[in-house]
C-alpha cells in the first residue's frame, strides 16, 4: 500500500525552474570549486617543493620530495577527505543539512590559509605543518560532498534534477582550472621579477629564495571562493525533505518552501502525524531491510565511485609525472625551479581546458535526456579502451613525433571520466537512498571513492617508476613503469564498468519513489500521484 506525497515534496517536484535553483548551483558549486582548487593546486608545487627543501649541493638533478613525503603531502589531504564524508555525511542525518554546511566551509578557509603558512624553514617542520593542515582542509573539503549532492538533490525538481546536481560537481572542473591558470600567473610574475638560471648552469641559483613565496600564494588562495560564499550558504534555508520527512516539522517545511517557490502550501501538519505513526520506513543503516531494500544499491555507489577515482586521481595528480616521462616537460635540470612550475601548470590548464572541463558540461547537458546508467556505462568504456591504446603501444607515444597524440589521447580520458562516472558516482548516491539515510550513504559512497584516491596517490607514485633502478628517482625502489601502470588503470576501468550494472536508473523519478519511502512494510506496490499512477514493482 502506497502512502500519501506530501504536497510540499510534489511542489518541489514539479517546480519549473527558477532562480533559487541557480542561486543553490552557484552556493554549493563555489564549495566544489574550492573543493578541486585545493585538492589539486598540490600537484602544481610538488616539485618546486623538492628544489626548495631537499636540494642537494652537486646532484646532477633537482632537488625532489623523498618517497615517504611526496606520498604524504599528495594523499593526506584524501584522508582527511575520507574521515569528512563519513562524519559530515551522519551529521547532515543527524543535525540537518544547514546546521552543519557552513561548518565545512569554515575549517576549508582556516586550513586553506594555515596551509600556506606552515611553520618554520627547515624540511621536517614544514612537511609536517604543510601535511597537518591539509588533512584538516580534507576534513572540511569531506564534508562537502554529502552535503551539497544531498542539498542540490532535495532543492530540485524531479525533470532536471540531475543536471542541477551535476553543475554543482561540474564547478570541480572550473577549480581545476583555477589552479592551473593561479599557478601560471604567480610563477611568470616572479619568474619576471627574480629571473634565474637553469639548474645545469647553476644549480643553487636555479631556485631563487623568494620562490618559497610562491607555493604558499597558491596554496592559501583556495581560501578566497570559499569565505567569499559563506554568508550566502548560512542564508539557505534547511530543505524541505529533510524538515518534513526527518525533523517531521510539516509547518516549517511548507513556509520555508512557500518562500522559496512563491506560492502557497497547506502544512500538512496530519500527514505527517501519521507518517510518524506508520512503520516500515523507519529501518537504520545497520538493518536487514536496509540490506535487503538499498544494499545492492550501496555496494554499486561504493565499488564503482572506488574504481573511478583510483584511475582518476592517478592520472590528475602525476600528469606532471607523465608528461614528463613523453617529454612534454623539458627534463628539470634545463630549466629553473619558477620555470617549472609554470611550464607544469600550462599543460595542466590545458588538459582542463580541452578536456575536463567540457567533460563535466557534456554531463550536465545529457544526464537528463540519456540518464545516468548510461552515461556512467558509457566513460568508463571509453576510459578504458583510451587507456589501453596509451598502454599497449607506450614506446611509440614516447616518440617526439607522436607526442601531441599522446596528449589527445590522454585528454580523452579525462573527457570521458568526467561526461562519465566521475560525474555520476557523485549523482547517483544523492537521488536513491531515503531522506533520513541520504546524506550518510553519499558519505560512505564518496569515502569508498576517496580510498581510491589514496590508493591512487600512494600506489601510482611508486608503481611508475622506472623497472630499471638506476632511472628511478632519487629515494624509489624499481616500479613496473608507466607502461604497465597505464594497463593496471585500464583494467580497473573495465571493472568499474562491470559493477555499474549493480547502479539502479534514477532519472525522472521521485526521490520517494527511487528510495521507496512512499511503501508500507508489506506493500509490494508503490503508486505516486505525481507519476500519474504509474506502478513500480518491488
Amino acid at each position: 500500500m502506497a502512502r500519501e506525497q506530501l504536497h510540499v515534496l510534489n511542489a518541489l517536484d514539479a517546480a519549473k525552474t527558477q532562480m533559487y535553483h541557480f542561486t543553490a548551483i552557484v552556493i554549493a558549486g563555489m564549495g566544489f570549486f574550492t573543493d578541486a582548487y585545493d585538492l589539486f593546486c598540490i600537484s602544481l608545487v610538488t616539485k618546486l617543493l623538492g628544489r626548495i627543501y631537499y636540494h642537494e649541493n652537486g646532484a646532477a638533478k633537482p632537488g625532489t620530495l623523498p618517497p615517504n613525503v611526496s606520498a604524504a603531502v599528495n594523499g593526506v589531504a584524501f584522508c582527511g577527505t575520507l574521515t569528512g564524508q563519513l562524519i559530515f555525511g551522519w551529521l547532515g542525518d543527524k543535525l540537518g543539512r544547514k546546521k552543519v554546511y557552513g561548518m565545512t566551509l569554515m575549517v576549508m578557509v582556516i586550513s586553506s590559509v594555515a596551509s600556506g603558512l606552515s611553520f618554520g624553514d627547515k624540511p621536517k617542520a614544514v612537511m609536517t605543518t604543510l601535511c597537518f593542515f591539509r588533512f584538516w582542509l580534507g576534513f572540511g573539503i569531506g564534508g562537502d560532498y554529502p552535503l551539497s549532492a544531498t542539498i542540490m538533490s532535495e532543492y530540485a525538481n524531479k525533470k532536471t534534477r540531475g543536471a542541477f546536481i551535476a553543475a554543482v560537481f561540474a564547478m570541480q572542473g572550473f577549480g581545476i582550472l583555477a589552479g592551473g591558470m593561479v599557478a601560471i600567473i604567480v610563477s611568470a610574475a616572479f619568474k619576471a621579477g627574480y629571473p634565474a638560471p637553469a639548474y645545469q648552469d647553476n644549480a643553487l641559483a636555479s631556485t631563487v629564495p623568494e620562490a618559497d613565496y610562491v607555493w604558499r600564494i597558491i596554496l592559501m588562495f583556495g581560501a578566497l571562493p570559499a569565505a567569499l560564499t559563506y554568508y550566502w550558504r548560512m542564508k539557505m534555508p534547511e530543505t524541505a525533505r529533510y524538515t518534513a520527512l526527518v525533523a517531521k516539522n510539516a509547518k516549517q517545511a511548507t513556509a520555508d518552501m512557500s518562500k522559496v517557490l512563491q506560492v502557497e502550501l497547506e502544512a500538512e501538519r496530519d500527514k505527517i502525524e501519521k507518517l510518524d505513526q506508520e512503520k516500515g520506513n523507519d529501518f537504520g543503516l545497520f538493518t536487514k531491510e536496509f540490506l535487503k531494500r538499498h544494499g545492492l544499491h550501496l555496494l554499486g555507489t561504493t565499488s564503482t565511485w572506488f574504481l573511478l577515482d583510483v584511475a582518476f586521481y592517478s592520472q590528475n595528480l602525476f600528469q606532471k609525472d607523465i608528461f614528463s616521462a613523453i617529454g612534454w616537460i623539458p627534463a628539470p635540470q634545463t630549466m629553473n625551479a619558477l620555470e617549472e612550475v609554470f611550464r607544469i601548470a600550462r599543460a595542466q590548464t590545458l588538459i582542463a581546458l580541452c578536456s575536463t572541463v567540457p567533460g563535466y558540461w557534456f554531463t550536465v547537458f545529457f544526464i537528463d535526456k540519456i540518464g545516468r546508467f548510461a552515461i556512467q556505462l558509457m566513460g568508463f568504456f571509453f576510459m578504458t579502451v583510451f587507456m589501453f591504446a596509451l598502454a599497449i603501444p607506450y614506446t611509440h607515444w614516447t616518440h617526439r613525433e607522436n607526442r601531441i597524440g599522446f596528449v589527445i589521447m590522454y585528454s580523452l580520458t579525462f573527457f570521458f571520466a568526467n561526461f562519465g562516472p566521475n560525474t555520476t558516482t557523485f549523482v547517483v548516491p544523492a537521488e536513491i537512498f531515503p531522506a533520513r539515510l541520504r546524506s550518510t550513504c553519499h558519505g560512505i559512497s564518496s569515502a569508498a571513492g576517496k580510498a581510491g584516491a589514496i590508493v591512487g596517490a600512494f600506489g601510482f607514485l611508486y608503481a611508475a617508476q622506472p623497472t630499471d633502478p638506476n632511472k628511478t628517482d632519487a629515494g624509489y625502489p624499481p616500479g613496473i613503469g608507466v607502461k604497465n601502470t597505464l594497463i593496471v588503470l585500464g583494467c580497473v576501468n573495465f571493472l568499474g564498468m562491470l559493477f555499474t550494472l549493480l547502479v539502479p536508473e534514477s532519472n525522472g523519478k521521485s526521490l520517494e519513489e527511487m528510495s521507496k519511502e512512499n511503501e508500507e512494510e508489506d506493500g509490494t506496490v508503490t503508486e505516486l500521484r505525481s507519476q500519474g499512477g504509474r506502478t513500480v514493482p518491488v
